[in-house]
């Protein structure tokens, strides 16, 4: 097949496709939250299984929505001590809940910003809280 037969194919299918699932790029917050709707109900369908088909679709809807974020909802730059008071905060965890980190006086210093965390207590951290490590570089 040549590009103007491809094309000639394409597009059709593309409207088709596009009418029966609203999957196009994300314009306005009507659609992004359609989208979210649609990426649970993908997650559930894929099961975690990455040959069953909605993994695939799970991924370019995820993607839409990974760039509709960025544009709208862009996240403040944060340092990783920053990533990890908002973690500790948000699951109601003191100093002395992390000791795979260190003592209660090592992680007050890594929040306090008089100590840096290691390569062996960004990996635990980004373990514990199923993040990536690149959360608390």
């Amino acid at each position: 097949m040549n590009s103007q037969t491809d094309i000639k194919h394409l597009l059709p299918a593309w409207e088709c496709f596009r009418a029966a699932t609203d999957i196009m790029p994300i314009r306005d917050e009507a659609h992004y939250a359609r989208m979210n709707v649609l990426l649970e109900t993908l997650l559930v369908e894929a099961g975690g299984d990455e040959s069953n088909p909605a993994s695939e679709l799970l991924d370019i809807v995820g993607d839409l929505i990974a760039d509709y974020e960025a544009k709208q909802h862009p996240l403040p730059e944060a340092s990783g001590i920053d990533a990890l008071k908002f973690l500790m905060e948000a699951h109601g965890l003191k100093q002395s809940d992390l000791p795979d980190i260190g003592s209660q006086g090592v992680v007050s210093e890594i929040l306090a910003g008089k100590r840096e965390l290691n390569v062996r207590q960004i990996r635990a951290l980004a373990e514990r809280f199923g993040v990536s490590v690149a959360t608390f570089i």
